[in-house]
């Protein structure tokens, strides 16, 4: 999971219910910066157990450079509504749809750039794969061409074993008690703990208690048996970039590498970072963005 350094919205940006043709779902609308050249819009796609949240340190760099940024809550991830008890409804194709209707709903007839983070990623790759137009890029963020490594796997099984015993507050517990916080990562029961003390906690529990049960079931089962789809990928007409920290353990580097090839992508790695580089190395992470957003308009 990505710890934002806050919940609270940029200076300027709003959150509210975009309204599409498959639903409303919360985001985090941050507009283009005052006296900056408009450029395009972004739509952005948090990964497992994330939330809109995690792109707040990325909005302001953006914005500065010309792009109004959407990040937005998938179904039955925090505050945008999904069933408790019904993985189908998270079905990646299901998914990927939502992601098309929000699409359209944010770019009004023009294509935005699309950018994925971990599950955000291959839920990204469905979307484009059903449907490249309504988009001028894709950006997949630390988010690998297959399954998850083995270690992250079964993490994901603790999380699921716990899902089906426990409500989501004892699960939480559970999570606080198991897992030391610099020892977590991305991909299961970890990564709970703040780092900007109890307020931080706080609202990582509540991310956690509005996240829906079988939100969380299905995407495990996904992330744990997802195809290599790169070939198809690599078909479409559309410019690629593989953005990752320098290290990852959820998808290792050499697969990152290796799949930004099969796609003829730009790659960046980004220095000082692990699997949320947009946490963790925001300023860096931000100009590369940018810079490959520029590159795909032109």
């Amino acid at each position: 999971m990505s710890r934002p350094r806050t919940f609270v919205p940029p200076v300027g940006a709003r959150a509210y219910a975009l309204a599409t043709a498959r639903g409303e779902f919360a985001v985090i609308d941050a507009p283009v910066a005052a006296g900056a050249e408009p450029k395009g819009i972004a739509l952005l796609l948090p990964g497992f157990t994330g939330s809109k949240e995690d792109f707040n340190p990325l909005h302001e760099a953006l914005g500065a450079r010309g792009y109004r940024t959407v990040a937005v809550d998938g179904r039955g991830q925090f505050e945008s509504d999904g069933p408790e008890d019904d993985e189908s409804a998270y079905a990646q194709e299901e998914l990927a749809r939502d992601v098309l209707a929000q699409a359209a709903a944010v770019g009004d007839g023009r294509p935005v750039h699309l950018l994925g983070h971990s599950l955000g990623g291959q839920i990204a790759r469905a979307a484009v794969l059903l449907d490249h137009k309504p988009f001028r890029s894709l950006t997949l963020m630390s988010s690998g061409p297959a399954q998850i490594s083995v270690p992250q796997q079964q993490r994901v099984k603790l999380l699921r074993d716990a899902l089906a015993v426990l409500p989501m507050a004892g699960v939480w517990e559970a999570m606080q008690a198991m897992e030391a916080p610099e020892e977590l990562d991305e991909g299961g029961p970890q990564d709970l703990a703040g780092q900007n003390g109890q307020e931080d906690q706080e609202d990582l529990r509540r991310r956690w208690l509005g996240t829906k049960p079988a939100q969380l079931l299905a995407a495990g089962r996904q992330l744990c048996t997802e195809p290599d789809r790169v070939d198809e990928l690599a078909a479409l007409p559309l410019p690629f970039h593989v953005l990752s920290g320098a290290r990852d353990d959820t998808w290792p580097l050499p697969l990152l590498d290796d799949m930004a090839l099969r796609l003829r992508a730009h790659r960046t790695v980004v220095e000082g970072a692990e699997h949320s580089p947009n946490t963790e190395r925001p300023a860096p992470t931000a100009e590369a963005i940018a810079t490959f957003w520029d590159s795909a308009n032109s």
